[in-house]
């Protein structure tokens, strides 16, 4: 068995990447691509390798030479017209080597489980196509499999069907190929397709060709769920990163704030996102007009305020959206001066956008991360402005609705403003939940504004919405004058406008959360690993009672959970505190066994 590895081609997309060298010299987590390649090659067994290169082939052959190490042989192919040609040319130029060997072929800009080839070279089947169920960021040669395996089709990018794509696989670029298939069958179509068609294509136009006209045998090798990552843009060199980093892989995962649809075996216990809305039958309606919506204008500010207020049930003077309660807090701060009182741990935008205030600060982790409003009350009198996240975040501490209503007074009778963030309050107990955007309570207290972030407990954070309510008309008027006339998209828009035909599903699936918390607090608890705080959000706050916080999110992350680890956070100074969002039941089942595991480990 050989190794091929076709590297001739110049990476254009990969920018300042491969200004001076190529793909697989690119670094990913400290290795080349190369070297990792070498890894799997010599993992399998193989100590043969062919190289097919042409821009920058000094480079790159030295490069391999110092990769390949002493126990493997390198033979380079020079194709020296890399750049007006694909690499259906560069496997035709090593067809004198496939003849003479069974061969794994790769492309050089993959970076993949270095284990897989060491199966691949395992697996009896003589012939197979590494492939991997289809998923939406994927682009490129897809294959339909039959249900022995048989690859039963090659479809190119103009032939692809989005209406199909539940049954594609994606083929990886890794094939193990014979050297009897070869010269039997791949070869003479090969050279008759090069003939035909010019060398300015891909080799898997050929294997298309083949399967159309015979069952070659040409077997899957799934390797759907296993690590592998075909690099061709910047942004692909970043998600490979956060794929492949194994010393930094948490921090990787944190510092992209989100996008971890891209990461589909990923389990998100981070981000705060309604599990049970959208429903399907809404989701469904939006892809329906996904294509107007796409190429549409959304409506202006004003417009948009009207859709929102129905949301909220409130007066539409009363109201402001924002693209996501962050960019309401980033313009409120912004134009904000004086002393703003604000518990600690916060969402950190609170801290970020008030770049012009002085910051009193009042550490929940003196009262165990359970203050009350009359703590708030107390620690606030110097304060131009209060803060109160309700339920708080990260710890999911709760003030009673009358509670709440004294503070405001209080503190509208010292005259200081009030800003009350209940972006969570929705997934309360029903017997506590309530809310304080409604016209008497805003008129009542025109010192008070509200923020909500409809992206969290609606379950549409893609949609980036939030709202600002006041009764202080002039004030929201000051900020609107901040905002752009469309900040929020078509999409987002459309969600507004049909969500009263869905709010009783809305409301059943916070009842939801709010069930399905109180069962997964008390299976936390079961564990034994955890002193659990109670919550009123879709979040549980945890304390280890030994071990460290980050160990754990790191071993969860092995098994693809991602969890939030508070110990770098402010006012937890260095404490093993983790913050997990409340899923479906199914997940946090999941996510409980293998905390069990953790503890027998």
């Amino acid at each position: 068995m050989q190794a091929l590895i076709l590297a001739a081609g110049m990476g254009s997309r990969l920018g300042k990447y491969t200004q001076n060298s190529t793909k697989c010299m690119v670094r990913v987590a400290g290795k080349t691509l190369l070297e990792r390649i070498f890894d799997s090659i010599r993992l399998a067994g193989i100590r043969k390798v062919v190289i097919v290169d042409g821009y920058c082939a000094e480079k790159l052959e030295k490069h391999a030479i110092e990769a390949a190490g002493d126990d493997m042989e390198v033979t380079f192919i020079y194709n020296q017209n890399y750049n007006t040609t694909n690499n259906i040319h560069s496997l035709f130029l090593a067809s004198e080597q496939m003849m003479e060997d069974d061969t794994i072929l790769f492309e050089s800009d993959l970076i993949f489980d270095i284990s897989i080839i060491k199966d691949m070279v395992q697996d009896k089947r003589s012939n197979t196509v590494a492939v991997a169920r289809f998923e939406e960021w994927m682009d490129g040669t897809v294959t339909t499999v039959s249900q022995d395996d048989d690859v039963t089709s090659f479809i190119d990018k103009s032939h692809f069907k989005w209406d199909n794509c539940n049954e594609y696989y994606k083929t990886v670029n890794i094939y193990k190929i014979s050297k009897e298939f070869f010269k039997n069958w791949y070869y003479p179509f090969l050279e008759a397709y090069i003939k035909t068609c010019g060398k300015n294509s891909y080799y898997e136009m050929v294997l298309k060709i083949i399967t159309n006209i015979n069952n070659t045998n040409l077997k899957a090798f799934d390797i759907t769920g296993r690590k592998w990552y075909e690099i061709d843009t910047p942004q692909d060199l970043q998600i490979a990163e956060t794929m492949f980093n194994e010393e930094n892989r948490l921090e990787e995962y944190q510092k992209r704030f989100g996008g971890y649809w891209r990461f589909k075996n990923v389990t998100d216990y981070c981000y705060l996102v309604n599990p049970w809305f959208p429903t399907v039958t809404m989701q469904n309606e939006m892809r329906h007009n996904c294509n107007v919506l796409l190429t549409q204008y959304p409506s202006g500010q004003k417009i948009i305020n009207t859709a929102m207020a129905c949301l909220l049930g409130c007066g539409e003077e009363y109201v402001i959206t924002g693209n996501g309660a962050a960019e309401l807090i980033n313009v409120i701060g912004s134009r904000m001066t004086g002393k703003v009182f604000l518990t600690m741990p916060a969402f950190h935008e609170y801290i970020r956008c008030f770049k012009s205030c002085e910051h009193i600060l009042f550490d929940s982790a003196a009262h165990n991360y359970k203050y009350t409003a009359a703590d708030i009350i107390s620690a606030s009198k110097e304060a131009d402005t209060v803060i109160v996240i309700n339920p708080d975040n990260p710890s999911g501490n709760f003030i009673p609705e009358k509670d709440m209503k004294e503070l405001i007074e209080i503190c509208g009778a010292r005259g200081q403003k009030v800003i009350i963030d209940e972006s969570f309050a929705d997934f309360a107990d029903p017997s506590l939940k309530y809310t304080l955007i409604a016209d008497e309570i805003l008129r009542k207290y025109p010192h008070l504004r509200v923020i909500k972030s409809i992206s969290k407990s609606y379950g549409v954070p893609g949609c980036r919405l939030g709202a600002l309510c006041s009764a202080d008309t002039q004030y929201l008027a000051e900020v609107s004058e901040l905002l752009p006339v469309w900040n929020i998209n078509s999409f987002g828009e459309y969600f507004l406008q049909i969500f009263e035909k869905y709010r009783k599903n809305y409301e059943e699936a916070c009842l939801l959360i709010a069930q399905e918390r109180e069962r997964f607090r008390k299976a936390l608890e079961d564990t034994g690993l955890f002193e659990v705080y109670p919550s009123q959000a879709n979040y549980i706050m945890c304390r280890l009672k030994e071990g460290s916080s980050r160990e754990l999110a790191d071993k969860l992350l092995e098994k693809n959970i991602l969890i939030k680890d508070l110990s770098s956070k402010k006012a937890f100074d260095g404490k093993d505190f983790i913050r997990l969002a409340v899923r479906t039941t199914e997940e946090n089942t999941r996510l409980v066994e293998n905390l069990n595991r953790c503890r027998q480990n």
